[in-house]
């Protein structure tokens, strides 16, 4: 009988099915199945206790972030504005 390490599981994950395709490619270019590279993320995440790179919204990045808050600010001087006419 096999030990726990050693026994393999099956994971089945729904992806897009280009994003599945340049995955696979991409892979392939390293010389890596699809497999072995889902194996290579979840182990590398095991090793440091959480997803192995920044997950962030881009959203939040900086140039949004000035482009938001020159929006704020032409909001708040037009209220101000309007707010003199009345």
């Amino acid at each position: 009988m096999q030990d726990a390490q050693e026994q393999q599981a099956t994971v089945s994950v729904k992806v897009n099915a280009t994003d599945k395709q340049l995955a696979t490619e991409l892979f392939d270019h390293l010389g890596l199945s699809l497999s072995t590279a889902i194996n290579i993320f979840i182990k590398k995440s095991i090793a440091e206790g959480g997803i192995p790179f920044e997950v962030k919204d881009p959203f939040y990045c900086a140039a949004n972030q000035v482009e938001l808050q020159r929006r704020f600010d032409e909001f708040n001087r037009n209220q101000t504005q309007d707010n003199k006419l009345d």
